[in-house]
């Protein structure tokens, strides 16, 4: 790596969500697999969830995608529903961080916590590919982080749009490596 200080961004794995998906064991163990060698290489280990207050006040009738699930998800324990899944879980100098949006920079603190440590230099996992990956890349891109997305370490409900974003999109911003490529 180079000398600029690094931190990985494990987003959105939480059980809630993991269990809409097909087929997660390769995907948990492969991220599994990134958080060890950061933390074997004393690289930050950042988990983003996306939450919301009981109720959802934060969402806006206006949000097309977050209003939807707004109803639906009105009785939902929220501590329950953002809870990192098992095998991934967090250690004790691990930073856990909520977002509300998409992207991890909306609705959190992640920007702040990133400038205290000095982070110029994001390397990205997540589910899903076209949800809070693509919108934290197009931040961070805009932010003037390097990136790198880690693609088998990250996974969509549609295979062909997240083979279209690994391969057309997210190389314009970021370098798009394989797991065995990083640990």
């Amino acid at each position: 790596m180079e000398n600029i200080k690094t931190a990985l961004l494990v987003m959105d794995m939480q059980s809630s969500i993991l269990s809409n998906l097909p087929d997660t064991q390769e995907l948990i163990s492969n991220v599994n697999k990134v958080i060890k060698a950061a933390r074997n290489r004393q690289i930050p280990v950042i988990y983003i969830t996306v939450g919301f207050r009981q109720g959802m006040p934060e969402i806006n009738s206006n949000n097309k995608v977050f209003s939807g699930i707004k109803q639906h998800m009105a009785d939902v324990n929220m501590k329950e529903w953002v809870a990192i899944h098992p095998e991934l879980s967090p250690e004790e100098e691990d930073i856990v961080i909520t977002k509300r949006r998409f992207s991890a920079f909306t609705g959190s603190d992640l920007e702040v916590v990133l400038r205290g440590l000095n982070i110029q230099h994001l390397v990205l996992t997540g589910v899903s590919t076209s949800g809070v990956v693509l919108s934290t890349v197009r931040e961070a891109s805009d932010k003037d982080y390097k990136l790198t997305v880690i693609e088998d370490c990250c996974k969509d409900g549609d295979e062909e749009v997240h083979h279209v974003l690994m391969r057309k999109i997210f190389p314009r911003q970021a370098d798009v490596i394989k797991v065995n490529d990083w640990t």
